[in-house]
């Protein structure tokens, strides 16, 4: 948070401007999910709302404190809080140059690696942590410097965790081998999501993303000893290969059941705007994004790519693994289940992207039920991000299940370049799924624009999970988001805001929020057309929105929390975002007090891990 938003009560409020007191008012009027500690004093009003509720003071001031900063090149991904207050998280894609060693783990951040911040409880932290420092030295650049704790590497890329001998991982953590061939074809530098399942305390398995294709998962047994520090006792890589592998498995998220929920991203590449037919099995050009990595030498349905995938046996010796087509084909960042068990929200990291809903018809199964798209009324006469909100309402796009949908998906297998006709396609076209959503009772012929597979066969709703993003706009939903990354709600508090049959006469009515993520404010939310036309202040800076959860865990409002700071395109490198304010988040975690933790995705030299506390004075 930059020094003239901490520091406002230094100032002569009455030299405020009206924009930058209604910009400091929007950020500095957040209230945590509890609504305690809020405006009206320590034990606060019921539902002071933030946003809503009255300004009585300024006071009330937001602080972003610098959790830890990741080695130059590095993002910082997979932070997952635990119930028993342990932070994970990683560092994905540092560079290959760092030589410097901690003397916590005596070695060096050259490759993607996994860690915790160990001998710290994050469910117990005191009101003011003290900021870590802006690396300085190149020690300080080159490793891991946190503001609490000690950050612990579990495991980094091409580890073989040899001295568990048959308990190891012999092929390398993060190393991936073709389905068909066996070869090796990656060693993946890039470890995102982490989740985490116990099985007792101090005790349980992490699941992490591996983000390149063909897409992985590894899965580490570890265990805490009384000091604090955790030990590896087995690990594994997923086997995907009987759901065909998986491409990009980027963010993800931890049901409330206990299963982990792994996002394919890069998969879709469908623009919204797109103009041509997909053309995958073009002899000319037959890149299909990297799938044909995953099953050479046979060619790739593409179908098959670009969903939320469940470990349905986390603790067994061979996790199950079930894609989920009901959720929607898109660039999945990650999607996260409400307390109902029933309700998930999905978000889409891309330009022109939607906010998905998802609702299951039966609790705990994900197989069948009925997808969402949020369609957004921007703030009448407001363009800043900081102090722009939107209206939200659903549109729905259509009801699947995973057996029907899977059975369209199965028409396009076997297609290869034998199979192309320039200026024909045998994949879903835009036509087509026009031709859906004006309730056509066929499908349109390939003279019309048509798909070679189902040119005049009856319509069914295979656009709604095949081309998702496709089909939701045409529906009318909001399709201009731009880098949508991770969404966060901190579940327990859901629960008993939102899950509570009646409330107690008396009682104060509580208030929970989901949070969001975003990376850029840039491309389709500032074209000055469509939903969203907001300004280029922010810009590639990003920020992080919020809403409150309604009734049946519903969404209605979507509101900035916090935003980078103004983008200075006439800098270059780090320095277009201040170093001491927000520079792309990627991924959000809602803490048990209302704090939220913030990871940067960003181009500054050394990203930040943030906690922002929106009730802080």
């Amino acid at each position: 948070m930059s020094t003239s938003i901490v520091n406002t009560k230094k100032y002569n409020k009455s030299k405020l401007s009206l924009l930058s007191l209604s910009v400091m008012v929007a950020l500095t009027a957040c209230d945590g999910d509890d609504g305690k500690d809020g405006i009206n004093g320590a034990d606060g009003a019921a539902g002071a709302d933030g946003i809503n509720a009255p300004i009585v003071s300024v006071d009330h001031t937001p602080v972003l404190t610098r959790l830890a900063t990741v080695p130059t090149g590095a993002e910082v991904t997979g932070a997952f809080l635990t119930d028993e207050g342990d932070l994970f998280f990683n560092v994905q894609h540092p560079s290959d140059a760092n030589v410097e060693t901690d003397k916590v783990n005596a070695k060096a951040f050259n490759k993607g690696t996994v860690g915790v911040l160990r001998g710290v409880n994050f469910n117990n932290l005191p009101k003011n942590v003290v900021s870590s420092p802006v690396p300085q030295s190149d020690f300080e650049r080159q490793t891991v410097v946190s503001a609490l704790g000690e950050y612990q590497i579990l495991g980094q890329t091409q580890d073989t965790f040899s001295e568990l001998g048959a308990n190891g991982l012999a092929k390398g953590l993060g190393v991936h081998y073709g389905m068909i061939s066996g070869d090796k074809i990656i060693e993946n530098n890039a470890p995102d999501f982490n989740g985490y399942v116990s099985t007792g305390e101090g005790e349980g398995y992490l699941f992490t993303n591996w983000e390149s294709y063909p897409g992985g998962m590894s899965r580490m047994k570890i265990e805490k000893d009384e000091f604090g520090s955790w030990s590896v006792k087995d690990a594994m890589m997923i086997n995907f290969d009987h759901v065909g592998g998986t491409a990009a498995n980027c963010f993800g998220s931890v049901s409330p059941w206990g299963t982990p929920l792994t996002s394919e991203e890069w998969i879709v590449n469908s623009s919204v705007n797109s103009t041509t037919s997909p053309s995958w099995n073009d002899p000319a050009n037959t890149n299909t994004d990297g799938i044909e990595a995953l099953t050479a030498p046979d060619f790739p349905n593409p179908y098959r790519y670009g969903y939320i995938a469940e470990i349905t046996e986390p603790k067994s010796a061979e996790p199950i693994v079930v894609k989920h087509y009901t959720i929607g084909r898109y660039e999945h960042e990650n999607s996260t289940v409400m307390p109902d068990r029933k309700t998930v929200y999905s978000s889409q990291d891309d330009t022109g992207g939607v906010l998905f809903k998802f609702i299951a018809d039966t609790p705990e199964d994900l197989s069948s039920g009925t997808l969402y798209g949020a369609k957004l009324k921007q703030d009448q006469g407001s363009s800043d991000p900081a102090t722009t909100g939107f209206d939200v309402t659903w549109v729905e796009v259509a009801r699947g299940d995973n057996t029907t949908i899977e059975a369209w998906i199965s028409e396009y297998d076997g297609i290869d370049t034998d199979d192309y006709d320039s200026g024909l396609s045998s994949y879903m076209t835009l036509a087509d799924v026009q031709a859906w959503a004006n309730g056509d009772a066929t499908y349109p012929s390939v003279e019309n624009g048509g798909s070679k597979v189902t040119a005049g066969q009856p319509m069914d709703d295979r656009a709604a999970f095949l081309e998702s993003r496709q089909a939701a706009k045409m529906k009318g939903a909001t399709a201009e988001w731009r880098k949508l990354e991770g969404i966060s709600i901190n579940h327990d508090r859901a629960l008993e805001a939102v899950g509570k049959e009646e409330a107690v006469a008396g009682e104060d009515v509580m208030q929970a929020f989901m949070y969001y993520g975003i990376a850029d404010i840039d491309n389709t939310m500032i074209d000055g057309e469509g939903d969203i036309q907001l300004s280029a202040r922010v810009k590639d800076c990003g920020g992080v929105y919020r809403s409150k959860l309604e009734e049946n865990y519903d969404i209605k409002r979507i509101e900035p929390v916090v935003m980078g700071g103004t983008y200075r395109s006439s800098l270059t490198g780090a320095e277009r975002c201040d170093v001491n304010q927000l520079s792309q988040p990627d991924n959000v975690i809602v803490m048990k007090d209302g704090r939220i933790i913030i990871g940067e995705d960003g181009f500054q030299e050394n990203n930040t891990l943030w906690m922002y506390d929106p009730k802080s004075k």
